[in-house]
């Protein structure tokens, strides 16, 4: 395990002082300290930190809706402490998008497998995003280019094997994406793209 870059926000200076200290003993650096929600955000903004630790009770925004402002736009992921375990609680972090969940009191040996987590679980968020993007991109190439194969088809009279080797060899003579190349094949035939 590395160090983790953490920013921390707890509307009592002694809390954040003794979670400073937690972090510090187990390995880690804390880049910024808040005493409530917006400034919070905007210092994880500013710093890009591994994680956020916020107490969800505090002035200005409170941590469930700063979480959630972190989490839209995928700042870092984002850990609660609080005193705080009834459900709504909880189910209103899971909505946030909160990576983890600490009841008080806790101490070192709670924090750091919750970092970790958090960390690892907001890691593969974004590597399952990605390769959502990934999908969704493919889905709409191969679209595209069925679209322009019908094209060819129609306009050329080609088999549609011989329409795709054409879109194929357009796009290495030209050195463009075979979207590209059906994309100026349907934009040249006045035939809208697939949405």
């Amino acid at each position: 395990m590395t160090g983790r870059r953490i920013v921390i926000a707890d509307d009592e200076p002694l809390m954040r002082l003794d979670l400073q200290e937690m972090l510090e003993n187990l390995g880690h650096e804390v880049v910024g300290q808040a005493g409530d929600g917006r400034a919070a955000v905007e210092l994880a903004r500013e710093s890009q930190p591994d994680l956020v630790i916020l107490d969800i009770k505090m002035p200005e925004l409170d941590g469930v809706s700063a979480a959630r402002l972190l989490a839209e736009e995928r700042v870092a992921p984002v850990l609660l402490l609080t005193a705080y375990s009834d459900r709504e609680f909880i189910d209103g972090a899971r909505d946030a998008g909160v990576m983890g969940y600490v009841v008080k009191p806790y101490g070192e040996a709670q924090l750091n497998p919750a970092i970790e987590l958090a960390v690892e679980r907001f890691q593969e968020f974004r590597t399952l995003q990605k390769e959502l993007g990934d999908t969704q991109e493919a889905l709409q190439t191969r679209k595209v280019v069925e679209r322009a194969k019908g094209v060819l088809m129609d306009t050329l009279s080609l088999k549609e094997t011989d329409a795709f080797r054409r879109i194929q060899k357009l796009s290495m003579n030209s050195r463009k994406s075979m979207r590209e190349v059906a994309e100026a094949i349907l934009l040249t035939h006045g035939v809208e793209q697939p949405g």
